[in-house]
């Protein structure tokens, strides 16, 4: 039995996947967070959404968790750090889904869980080949 319907061929541009899937999860972290970073009082607001959602601690937390978006969307951009930034998005999302998006309607559980997906991708296999990490690697 012919096996071509697995597509072996499209192994070849993974590397070019991984790179697309980090670019538009890096900048949708940057672009989600940087307001918060930025401005005192936008952070505070958050502050207080995730003290209205009942997450422990929100004072800690908050910042935490803008601060996580934040770095790791940079290093999964440039793709350094790759497996760590993505480790970081797993618990980090996995709390907002729980606090905020459970007891939602469904559609709305898919961006924190896309992200936490997206987490544990990078975090197993890496940024690929286009990265600053292959950069590293290679020495």
């Amino acid at each position: 039995m012919s096996r071509r319907w697995l597509l072996p061929g499209l192994a070849a541009g993974s590397d070019l996947a991984l790179l697309v899937m980090r670019l538009l999860a890096g900048s949708f972290l940057i672009y989600q967070s940087q307001d918060n970073v930025f401005s005192a009082e936008r952070m505070q607001v958050f502050v207080d959404f995730c003290r209205a959602a009942g997450i422990p601690l929100p004072h800690i937390g908050a910042p935490l968790s803008v601060w996580c978006q934040f770095l790791a969307g940079i290093a999964l951009a440039l793709g350094a750090g790759t497996r760590l930034a993505g480790l970081s998005l797993v618990p980090n999302f996995l709390v907002g889904f729980w606090f905020v998006h459970a007891a939602g309607p469904v559609p709305g559980w898919w961006p924190p869980l896309a992200l936490v997906g997206m987490g544990l991708v990078f975090a197993t296999i890496g940024a690929g080949r286009f990265s600053v990490d292959a950069g590293l690697a290679r020495g």
